[in-house]
């Protein structure tokens, strides 16, 4: 590890908020990262980590800490993989849409929907990654992470990290602390094996995305395209002279509400069924087991509606400022707050300080930010 002079976070966030910290380290190798993590948990101060930067917005004053940035790449194949299928052991600091890149080139499905996607690999789990129908959860094997409270290194499953809806037993969330405090070293992934010629896309999700008829067959080649072309209509492919991709990408979480509350909204807002939990845990007294399992009953009954849809609902379009500001929301999404140039981050948290009262007191529900923040309240 090394420690450097102190960059300011301006120039590392994709928002470009942010001052230089009281110290930063950089990590280049996954020893030299527990190495550092182990020294900086040592001296029992305040501490981060940093990977693209890509689902952050920070303060405006100086990070009374150390910044650890996480710039460990590569990636291997590993042993262990069903039939059919090729496992990826990926290090946490590498990119993840070059990461996504190889696999298309090399016919490997399960994440070519998620291309476009800024940031490290490493943070992919931490808020279970997902777009157009495909999720982390869906590929992910397991993970290599050292935990804050004993300095251990250790594997964990996926299944053990809770992954759901933008969030994991790792993801910090805005007003919380996370349910396990840990850092991910690296992550290992199972990938379909289809090769790179045409074939059906399975998911509605995708198909409805692309404008894609149901028998038709496409590359993987093709859908990371098309996706990418998506997003960047979206101003969610970076671009340093679009400002709209100065941004952290989509600013609010969609709200999973109870189908009751849903029935409130206009007709007209989107909804989405949340799948039930279908595996609860149910304990059955060894001594009345009769060797029959009770029927599974789900009672959930959530809907996902758009944060998006709530936003310009609410009265607010694309491409509106406070008065003064150099934030706004982006000219092509209502769920991206950018720096318009020079913005500080006080002002974007102004603006999502703004737009959460307005959705509030027009529809009753309250937003919840998906960047971490650090050093700024909304």
């Amino acid at each position: 590890m090394s420690e450097i002079a102190p960059i300011p976070l301006s120039q590392l966030t994709t928002l470009r908020v942010g001052a230089a910290p009281e110290r930063m380290i950089d990590a280049h190798t996954r020893d030299e990262l527990v190495a550092a993590l182990r020294d900086v948990w040592s001296d029992d101060g305040e501490w981060m980590v940093l990977g693209g930067g890509s689902n952050l917005l920070m303060g405006d004053e100086p990070f009374p800490g150390t910044v650890v940035r996480i710039l460990t790449r590569g990636f291997e194949v590993v042993g262990g993989a069903r039939e059919g299928r090729v496992r990826l052991r990926v290090e946490a600091g590498q990119n993840w849409d070059e990461l996504v890149a190889w696999t298309v080139a090399n016919g490997l499905a399960g994440i070519e929907a998620m291309s476009g996607i800024p940031g490290t690999s490493g943070a992919a789990p931490i808020q279970n990654v997902g777009a157009y129908g495909q999720e982390i959860v869906q590929t992910l094997v397991e993970v290599d992470l050292i935990d804050a409270s004993t300095g251990e290194v250790s594997t964990v499953p996926a299944a053990d990290l809770a992954l759901g809806p933008r969030t994991s037993v790792l993801k910090r969330h805005y007003g919380s602390v996370p349910e396990r405090e840990a850092v991910i070293l690296s992550l290992t992934l199972e990938l379909e094996q289809v090769g790179t010629g045409e074939r059906p896309i399975r998911d509605a999700r995708l198909r409805s995305a692309l404008g894609v008829a149901e028998d038709a067959a496409v590359s993987l080649a093709w859908i990371r395209d098309h996706v990418l072309a998506i997003r960047a209509s979206k101003g969610m492919v970076l671009d340093d002279p679009d400002a709209d991709t100065h941004s952290a990408g989509s600013f609010f979480q969609n709200p999973i509400l109870p189908e009751s509350v849903a029935r409130t909204l206009p007709d007209e807002c989107p909804r989405w069924p949340v799948e039930p939990d279908l595996d609860p845990v149910v304990v059955i007294p060894l001594e009345s087991y009769d060797g029959a399992l009770p029927r599974v009953v789900s009672t959930r009954a959530d809907v996902k509606v758009p944060a998006a849809w709530l936003i310009e609902h609410s009265g607010i379009e694309k491409g509106f400022r406070l008065p003064r500001s150099r934030a706004g929301v982006s000219t092509k999404h209502a769920l991206a707050l950018t720096n318009r140039g020079g913005a500080t981050g006080g002002e974007v948290a102004e603006l999502a300080r703004f737009i959460r009262s307005r959705v509030a007191a027009e529809f009753g529900i309250v937003l919840q930010p998906e960047p971490v923040l650090v050093g700024v309240e909304l």
